[in-house]
């Protein structure tokens, strides 16, 4: 769907486009605009909890008791600011400018940044926050140089197994997210449409 000048058949330049979608935008519901708005910020909190739990299972594994504070917080701020920037760059921003009109382009975008920022990302964050704190303090013993990779690889597939069930639920969260974001979308078109008619006639 597409935003079309009704006079002659041709796109409205983008400009006009994305002015038209803003206007209308705040014609909607409250509680359209709001989960609108704020629905990635919801996102982006699941992805810092995820964080913190990526971050404790991997201080388990390693045996770490020191750096708590040092370690939670950057888990839990990187991964919220991160999903929450790539959901707005990839599906929000698209939206509202009317450079995003495939609703199964919108749903694959939200659950790859639902299971990438808010799942994996965390997991990948962790592994070398604690393996620094583990060497510095020396609370596990590490293996040679040749099996040091075998080594993290393993530790890192345990810790994703465990978290199987956060990525499964960032990842239907994200989808669930932008096809409500795409419905949103749709409204404020055909309202941008309808309003366009209204003052043509």
């Amino acid at each position: 769907m597409s935003l079309k000048d009704t006079d002659q058949g041709q796109r409205m330049p983008r400009d006009a486009v994305v002015e038209m979608l803003a206007k209308t935008f705040m014609k909607l519901p409250d509680f359209d605009r709001k989960l609108f708005l704020y629905g990635p910020v919801y996102l982006g909190g699941n992805a810092g909890l995820a964080g913190l739990i990526a971050n404790s299972f991997f201080r388990r594994a390693l045996n770490v008791s020191q750096g708590r504070f040092t370690s939670s917080l950057p888990m839990a701020v990187l991964p919220f600011l991160t999903t929450v920037a790539l959901y707005n760059a990839t599906v929000s921003k698209p939206l509202l400018s009317g450079d995003l009109n495939c609703p199964t382009c919108a749903l694959i975008r939200g659950s790859l940044v639902g299971v990438g920022g808010g799942g994996l990302y965390p997991i990948l964050l962790a592994l070398p926050v604690n393996a620094a704190l583990a060497t510095r303090y020396s609370s596990t013993p590490m293996p040679e140089k040749g099996n040091l990779l075998r080594f993290w690889t393993n530790l890192s597939k345990s810790i994703v197994r465990k978290m199987f069930p956060v990525l499964i639920l960032q990842t239907v969260f994200g989808t669930y997210l932008s096809n409500k974001h795409y419905e949103i979308y749709l409204k404020t078109v055909k309202l941008s449409e309808s309003d366009k008619e209204e003052y043509q006639d």
